[in-house]
């Protein structure tokens, strides 16, 4: 299949799934893409997709959620947050290490996209990492409100998780002019987003920053048009899904090594599948 864009979404510890399927494809040699996006978790995976380091992504889940200096609920009112976020950088330099020289490698004939939202006006960014700025580029796609610090810092911007603002960055991929697009998803393909608590709390409590507020008020929407964007593309675009047909035993904040295990391995297989099917 001539795909010209890979899409990873993001879903927190769910993202143990799009491991698998990253890994399978890693495993097969299996990389046509011209565009690669990633929505905060799913710009994780994406890096270490990039760099071409199997199992290397599952293994940084695993470390992370059994790690106290990244997860601490006594944190859960701190500045920092119950997840430490920035230990991110702590885990991909030492823990695990990411190869960025191969990632940059790889990616030199590639259009490499890393979704954020920007704080002031809650719109989406579309960042282009570097050697320099990978990293805290990914960190701040997905830096989540509410559950870690909320806010990254990065050339003197404040941003935030990307996935609050183009969750699915389908048409962007299209006003781009990619039109034979792999989307890996967290949620099932028809899944259809409610607003969640943190959606409506996020609302109430950036009142005094209106569009900010619209972002969060409004996030659900933009998923739900996002799928129907999906299932009803222009005759002149592909849209290929590979997705879980059941909740994953993960969660985005949920999570035991059990059922981060089980959604890899079920990625894996759903990996492997889909390249099967050619």
């Amino acid at each position: 299949m001539n795909y010209d864009c890979l899409i990873i979404e993001g879903g927190g510890f769910k993202t143990a799934f799009t491991a698998g399927v990253v890994d399978a494809l890693i495993s097969s040699k299996f990389d046509p893409f011209k565009t690669v996006i990633g929505v905060s978790g799913g710009s994780v995976v994406m890096s270490y997709f990039l760099s071409q380091q199997y199992r290397f992504c599952i293994n940084a889940l695993k470390i992370l959620a059994k790690d106290e200096q990244f997860t601490n609920y006594r944190r859960a009112f701190s500045e920092k947050g119950y997840l430490d976020i920035d230990y991110i950088s702590t885990v991909a330099s030492k823990n695990v290490p990411f190869n960025i020289d191969t990632a940059i490698q790889k990616s030199k004939d590639k259009k490499i996209i890393i979704v954020v939202t920007d704080r002031e006006t809650g719109k989406a960014e579309y960042m282009s990492p570097t050697a320099k700025n990978w990293i805290q580029c990914v960190i701040a796609s997905s830096t989540l409100p509410f559950a870690t610090k909320g806010i990254h810092k990065l050339n003197s911007k404040e941003y935030f998780d990307g996935g609050w603002s183009d969750p699915l960055p389908i048409k962007w991929a299209y006003k781009n002019g990619m039109r034979n697009v792999l989307i890996i998803r967290t949620k099932p393909a028809d899944f259809r987003d409610t607003q969640s608590w943190a959606d409506y709390f996020g609302s109430k409590y950036f009142s005094s920053t209106p569009r900010l507020s619209k972002t969060f008020e409004l996030a659900f929407e933009k998923y739900n048009t996002a799928l129907d964007f999906i299932h009803k593309p222009p005759k002149n675009m592909k849209i290929t899904q590979i997705a879980p047909k059941r909740f994953l035993n993960s969660g985005t904040y949920s999570y035991t090594k059990k059922t981060l295990m089980s959604d890899y391995r079920y990625g894996l297989d759903k990996g492997i599948s889909h390249l099967q099917s050619f």
